[in-house]
């Protein structure tokens, strides 16, 4: 079974994208910011994250940079998933070492396809 960390500062939005990724067969871990993710990813690398923009503590682009520098932290499929939706915005994710991008709201279509597309199903 896959592995995925849900980073986002809204409980909301982490137990929607936990239950969608459940019905895909992934085992969840969730965090609230990106300092609490990259301590989850010292632990245990996640096959993939599922990553918000603007958090407290640490945000998802800084989450990102130092992920993508830690051993290991080149495996991970990450997709951001934010209301930020600006050019600038998703070059510099991509920049930094998104895989994808997908803007909030999302549904289950959204978020199985953008799996797919980066194979992860």
């Amino acid at each position: 079974m896959k592995s995925c960390l849900i980073v986002d500062d809204s409980k909301v939005i982490r137990m929607v994208a936990r239950k969608i990724l459940q019905d895909l067969d992934f085992r969840c871990e969730e965090a609230a910011d990106g300092q609490v993710a990259l301590d989850a990813c010292v632990k245990s690398m996640p096959d993939a994250i599922l990553l918000d923009w603007n958090m407290p503590v640490m945000d998802g682009l800084e989450f990102l940079r130092q992920l993508r520098g830690m051993p290991g932290g080149d495996k991970p499929v990450v997709v951001f998933c934010t209301t930020e939706n600006d050019i600038e915005h998703i070059q510099k994710a991509i920049d930094a070492g998104a895989n994808e991008y997908i803007m909030k709201p999302f549904d289950s279509e959204i978020l199985q396809a953008k799996f797919v597309q980066v194979g992860l199903l």
